[in-house]
């Protein structure tokens, strides 16, 4: 595999993030002790971003999880055992069939234009998300009604029980947005979801794109004992080199799932200013990386083929070569995180190109001297990806299947994947999220191909038996039943290979010891920042 060579020099990259808004890190002196210092109100927090997503929201989409609850909250937050707290509901309770939510709301709480928050948002966002959002379509499928029965009250009825559902409301799953602000327009392409307007602790103020996004502390914040930063600024750095320099100069403050190259993880952990943090992640495990089959494509259909690519990866080389050790290989798209949904059961196609070339021969694509049998595109996002794009090619040339890299932002990404069709290969990086039906349901389940819509039935699979198996594993109340029909999804889709799950990569939150309270519960990092501050 060709050796990644960082697009900036050392000098040029120090440059470069001097250009971007300051606040006068460099240089300081840091002190351990501030992380036992007691929270206080000021100061600007500097988050750094590995891309830059396509939007500020992800009321209708899963691009943009990491910035939502900035500004904009869900009906409830989550401690480590992922308990639920109140957020925007302070009260719920559950019928004991499972088929009637009653939520009380938060009164007295604001809009950042100034309006009233009440039910009628929450009826809105719901409704919405059920019928726009990759997981909240699956996640919502059984809510027949969502009804505000009076301006602070919220009832949601089912047809069936949604097992998972009451974990399924943190702002960055399913935000609350501004009924009045949407109105009538469409909410795929509302000017909210790159400006938008919330009822959380910051306020949100620019966005200079290919830069970065401010926002600012929200002075009317319902909880008057949190929001203690003045500002904070979330920096898109899409080099991985530069992302590096940034914390070891002070540039940055505090990043998540690990935003350095691999390679630099030991060296910064050496650095007496800079913290990693495992915590925060059991809302939103570690991703499963994935390379995801377009079955519309004249190849790729070709389950032969499908079978041919997955012979050809050996995903025990790629963690140790490209994640240095840093990742589990996985064969299964629930990742090892999901202990008793994994399934750890080997590939029914191990690495091996022999078996590989014969299938690619069976399937009419005979090879004739060096030339390659035929060349499909593989498109990622970033320079972060590109190691894995590069494995890839290098995986699959052993046995004669061209591959044509293409690197692109992830707007491009996502209308090339998801409106256009117009690809062979995507790498993706997929959440698995708190449950396998909230997180993965919506890679297999057919009426979850949705064009336009990002990170859902992308590969255009249906197979009626994993449909039915999806569908009742997300009203089955005995865990152990859920568990077993997961193990047949799991079984059935690593045959059909409709995409190649590779390996899930450790996650760490990286953060200068200045920068306390970022990660206190299960949302981590996707959390509302509301606890943040600086310890100076």
């Amino acid at each position: 595999m060709p050796k990644h060579n960082p697009n900036l020099t050392r000098r040029a990259v120090v440059g470069a993030l001097a250009s971007l808004p300051a606040v006068g890190l460099a240089g300081r002196s840091f002190d351990a002790a501030a992380q036992a210092a007691a929270p206080k109100k000021g100061g600007t927090m500097i988050m750094v971003m590995q891309s830059e997503p396509p939007a500020l929201l992800s009321f209708v989409n899963s691009s943009s999880i990491a910035l939502t609850a900035r500004s904009t909250e869900g009906l409830l937050q989550y401690d480590d055992n992922l308990k639920p707290l109140p957020s925007l509901a302070t009260e719920w309770s559950v019928a004991p069939d499972g088929l009637t939510y009653t939520f009380k709301l938060r009164q007295g709480v604001k809009w950042h234009d100034g309006k009233d928050f009440t039910a009628d948002d929450v009826v809105f966002s719901l409704q919405t998300v059920k019928r726009l959002h990759p997981r909240g379509r699956s996640t919502f499928q059984f809510m027949t009604s969502a009804e505000a029965i009076d301006p602070h009250t919220v009832v949601l009825k089912l047809s069936k029980p949604t097992p998972f559902l009451l974990t399924a409301l943190a702002a960055m799953e399913t935000a609350i947005v501004p009924k009045h602000v949407y109105g009538e327009a469409d909410p795929l392409s509302h000017p909210n979801n790159t400006a938008p307007i919330g009822t959380g602790p910051y306020v949100f103020k620019e966005w200079v794109r290919g830069s970065h996004a401010i926002w600012e502390r929200n002075p009317n914040y319902w909880d008057k004992d949190a929001a203690y930063l003045d500002k904070l600024i979330v920096r898109f750095i899409l080099d991985p080199a530069a992302r590096t320099i940034a914390f070891e100069t002070g540039s940055v403050h505090v990043g998540y799932r690990t935003p350095v190259p691999y390679r630099d993880v030991e060296r910064l952990k050496a650095l007496p200013q800079i913290r990693f943090e495992p915590k925060g992640y059991a809302y939103d495990p570690p991703n499963i990386i994935i390379a995801e089959f377009n079955l519309d494509n004249p190849y790729l259909k070709d389950l032969k083929i499908r079978q041919a690519i997955a012979h050809c990866v050996d995903r025990a080389a790629l963690c140790r070569i490209v994640f240095y050790g840093n990742a589990v290989p996985s064969a299964s798209p629930v990742v090892p995180y999901h202990k008793e949904f994994h399934d750890a059961r080997p590939t029914p196609y191990p690495f091996n190109v022999g078996a590989a070339q014969k299938l690619l021969d069976e399937a009419g694509h005979a090879r004739r001297g060096n030339a390659m049998r035929f060349t499909i595109n593989l498109d990622y996002t970033g320079e972060d990806q590109r190691p894995v794009a590069e494995f890839l090619r290098s995986s699959l040339a052993r046995a004669g299947i061209g591959i044509d890299l293409r690197s692109q932002d992830m707007g491009t990404l996502v209308k090339r994947v998801y409106t256009d069709r117009e690809f062979g290969i995507h790498l993706a990086s997929i959440s698995n999220l708190f449950d396998p039906n909230v997180g993965v349901q919506r890679l297999y389940w057919s009426k979850n191909y949705l064009r336009g819509v990002p990170f859902s039935n992308g590969t255009h699979y249906a197979n009626a038996e994993v449909d039915g198996l999806l569908e009742q594993a997300s009203v089955e109340p005995d865990k152990d039943k859920r568990i077993a029909a997961w193990m047949r999804v799991q079984e059935i889709v690593k045959i059909e290979v409709p995409n190649l799950p590779l390996a899930m990569a450790t996650w760490q939150t990286i953060h200068n010891v200045v920068a306390q309270g970022h990660t206190v519960n299960a949302e981590g990092f996707e959390g509302t920042f509301s606890k943040a501050y600086m310890a100076e």
